[in-house]
């Protein structure tokens, strides 16, 4: 797959003004080409962060939940099996014990991904009567999901169960005319009419935000005064988890949170869960940087809601004794040690499907990929469908077959192809193909019949055919230059990692010509390599790669830390070479 490696464009400016600022003059000119232009746009103070009342529905879901509190009513969170659907009902969890929910009053539910699907539907709500929510007397709370659960919110309020719908995802459209769910209260960034500035805003952050507003409204109730209320900002770290693992665009707001949530880690104030969550990956939770959140501690919670249960995902937040929290992250981590093997294997055999695929076409890379097997996991296709979309720089999509029999699948796309737009497009021309669909533009899934798969191959390619051109399927990878010699320290690649770095905010990713001086394989899939690079020979590594290269080169790369035997050294870590 060819590739362009592109520079990004830093205003000098904007870099003078923060240099100015006190800003490290590389950081500077980094911050500055991902578009910061002062040192106030990197103030993470709790004040800067946008207020709840710009949230549409926060203050009716305060109202309302102020009202349950009072009253006694049963609060059921319904939850997602993600990462960010389990912190989100983690946050709000804690956060409702905290604003004054007595014991009992509170439970959740996590859809089992094979056997209930995603979202509100009606059997979960028929599992949440189970457990304890009652007609008249209860309150549904979906974090992370609910949007599009039409159903399910009828199905709940006809059995005269409240609906808080908390959700940050697309809503559904028919004949390109939204459709809402008739909850009594709908709390998202892009439902219609709202003007909160962070549309990207995750689950977890959205339920953060109705907790502020909740606090506000109980402080107006005179539950108690802004000298004693109870600090919420306890939250933050399951907030920044959320956000992160997520991979929502990284906007100010959500940088903010992430920040603040990082402080507490660092400072050893995160909860006992989380705590255990960096001691079982072996991360250092003093320097939690979200690298660690994003491919270390997130992946161990995803494996649950994969795998098993997000029950247990959700059990190791919630949890404040640090023996159980421990036990916990162990089993997670057991988890994620079998997800990666389950992951392995699909993309061997995913491998296999695209070489006879390209046979086929004549090593032309189709628009669009859609691979299915019988033995897949319904639970790793997402992950599947990214690494071939990385590979390939195609949206992709991957398919299992669910335990009902219908297809279940998830597809990552490319910048330039919204891919719930997409199969918006496939559902109008064959309006019987899709069971369900939903997501957002990088990411999306559905269901469709094992019959549909091979109409539904060739629709998304066509969708792609139609709306890719040739310069949007070249893959360019932007980067920051050259790193400059002086800054290849354990020093700099520390403040480097103590920055939040993320989606459409991303880290830096250096470029530079260097001299092989030795390549080998290790653990069979990474080349390991020894390079000059600035008249010093430095170490480096190329994660999943197994091709040797030419012995000189132009590496772009990232730095990190290697640890070994209490020594550091700093290390490139090859994205691709160009």
């Amino acid at each position: 797959m060819s590739l362009q490696l592109t520079l990004r464009d830093a205003s000098p400016r904007a870099a003078w003004a923060l240099e100015q600022a006190g800003v490290h003059p590389l950081l500077a000119r980094l911050f500055a080409a991902r578009g910061i232009r002062s040192a106030d746009e990197l103030d993470d103070a709790p004040a800067r962060l946008l207020p709840p009342t710009d949230l549409k529905g926060a203050t009716e879901a305060a109202v309302l939940l102020a009202d349950a509190l009072a009253a006694g009513w049963h609060i059921v969170v319904v939850a997602d099996y993600d990462c960010d659907g389990a912190t989100a009902c983690a946050v709000a969890l804690r956060g409702l014990t905290m604003l004054g929910a007595k014991p009992g009053q509170l439970s959740y539910v996590v859809p089992d991904r094979a056997i209930h699907g995603y979202g509100l539907t009606p059997a979960i709500v028929d599992l949440a009567i189970t457990q304890g929510a009652q007609p008249g007397a209860s309150v549904l709370v979906t974090v992370d999901n609910g949007i599009a659960s039409i159903d399910g919110v009828a199905h709940a309020r006809a059995r005269g169960i409240r609906v808080l719908v908390t959700d940050h995802h697309l809503p559904a459209s028919i004949d390109g005319q939204v459709v809402l769910p008739a909850a009594d209260v709908i709390v998202n960034p892009n439902q219609p009419g709202c003007t909160f500035a962070s549309k990207a805003i995750a689950g977890v952050g959205v339920m953060f935000y109705v907790l502020l507003a909740l606090r506000a409204e109980l402080r107006q109730r005179g539950a108690f005064d802004a000298t004693n209320q109870p600090r919420l900002d306890a939250l933050l770290d399951l907030v920044a988890l959320g956000t992160v693992a997520d991979v929502v665009k990284l906007d100010a707001n959500n940088r903010r949170l992430v920040a603040l949530g990082l402080k507490r880690m660092r400072a050893g104030r995160s909860s006992a869960g989380l705590a255990a969550l960096f001691a079982a990956a072996g991360r250092n939770a003093a320097r939690a940087g979200t690298q660690d959140l994003g491919f270390a501690i997130g992946p161990r919670l995803n494996a649950a809601g994969r795998l098993a249960d997000m029950t247990l995902g959700i059990s190791c937040l919630l949890t404040d004794d640090a023996t159980l929290a421990a036990e916990l992250a162990g089993q997670l981590d057991a988890i994620n040690r079998e997800r990666r093997e389950v992951e392995a294997g699909m993309r061997d055999q995913a491998e296999i499907m695209l070489h006879a695929l390209l046979q086929r076409q004549g090593d032309n890379v189709p628009a669009a990929v859609v691979l299915f097997d019988p033995e897949f996991h319904e639970g790793v296709v997402g992950i599947v469908a990214g690494r071939v979309k990385d590979s390939l720089h195609r949206p992709t999509f991957v398919f299992a077959r669910g335990a009902d029999g219908a297809l279940k699948g998830s597809g990552r796309s490319i910048a330039g192809f919204h891919l719930r737009d997409a199969l918006d497009l496939v559902a109008k021309r064959h309006p019987d193909l899709l069971k369900r669909f939903g997501g957002h533009a990088m990411a999306a899934g559905c269901t469709l019949d094992e019959a549909g798969f091979e109409t539904f191959a060739a629709e998304l390619q066509a969708v792609a055919n139609e709306w890719l051109d040739t310069a949007t399927l070249h893959r360019r990878l932007a980067t920051d230059g050259p790193l400059p010699a002086q800054y290849f320290d354990a020093q700099f690649v520390q403040l480097l990692d103590a920055q939040v770095w993320g989606q459409s905010f991303e880290a830096p990713l250096f470029v530079d010509d260097v001299e092989v001086m030795q390549q080998r394989l290790v653990g069979e899939r990474h080349l390991k390599l020894s390079v000059r690079h600035a008249g010093q020979v430095r170490d480096a590594i190329w994660f999943g790669q197994t091709e040797r290269v030419p012995d000189r080169v132009r590496l772009a790369y990232r730095v990190s830390l290697d640890e070994f035997r209490g020594q550091q050294r700093v290390q490139m870590v090859v994205e691709a070479v160009g």
